[in-house]
């Protein structure tokens, strides 16, 4: 399992900032109020960074982001329309994932992440076919991203339905192919086959993108993964 933990750092919630603001006084000036919000509250309120000082630290942001949303303490950075305005010219997010089409995962809001903060494909059982492998090679060589996340979460529809075998109508089953190792190997274990499921798209990111894998020699980017639990919110991460 990876070892970077998650962060410890209690922040107010964005209820409470409004709250504490309000309390100052309506006639009081922006500054003003800064001043006499506890500074943790200050810096919840400010831009996160678009880059971090190395890869680890970035992924550290994004645990530090997860443990937010699983406590209730969300910031909710960079989410309104002045950060909209300032990325609309050009972005550079610092991480990009590779997750599930499930509507149960929107990764902005799990890793407590706003506008321009992280680059997303999402595609059902979050397998890396070629269309995703250059879509995240745009994100990490092009937009300068410094984390490269494999993101699957438990009750996944696609794992499952793989496991099962059962027929499926259109081209649903296409995605089969990508899945069958996870579930061969998995002894029937659903969790189990969610978890291998991300090492080995992981694994395939890391061999099959020359692009990707040049960065992560380089040391300017970090492959990493984890399973986001539906019933907890949590991201468990996984060695990868």
């Amino acid at each position: 399992m990876c070892t970077t933990p998650h962060s410890t750092m209690v922040s107010p919630s964005r209820r409470q900032l409004l709250q504490r603001t309000a309390a100052i006084g309506a006639g009081a000036l922006f500054g003003t109020a800064m001043n006499t919000l506890l500074p943790t509250e200050a810096a919840a309120m400010s831009r996160m960074p678009d880059v971090y000082a190395d890869p680890a630290a970035a992924l550290a942001a994004l645990y530090e982001g997860n443990s937010r949303f699983v406590k209730g303490e969300v910031m909710a950075p960079n989410r309104n329309m002045a950060r909209l305005k300032e990325v609309a010219a050009g972005q550079k997010p610092f991480a990009a994932f590779l997750g599930c089409a499930d509507s149960r995962v929107p990764v902005e809001i799990v890793f407590d992440q706003g506008f321009g903060d992280v680059f997303v494909t999402r595609i059902a059982g979050n397998v890396a076919d070629p269309a995703i492998i250059g879509s995240l090679e745009f994100g990490t060589e092009v937009l300068g991203a410094q984390v490269l996340y494999v993101l699957g979460h438990t009750k996944c529809g696609a794992v499952s339905a793989t496991m099962t075998g059962n027929d499926v109508p259109g081209q649903i089953s296409t995605l089969y192919q990508h899945l069958r190792r996870a579930a061969k190997e998995s002894n029937g274990d659903l969790n189990k086959a969610i978890m291998r499921n991300v090492e080995l798209q992981a694994e395939i990111l890391k061999e099959a993108s020359p692009v990707i894998a040049k960065r992560v020699k380089a040391g300017t980017l970090v492959i990493a993964g984890g399973v986001y639990d539906l019933d907890t919110g949590r991201v468990m991460p996984v060695n990868v």
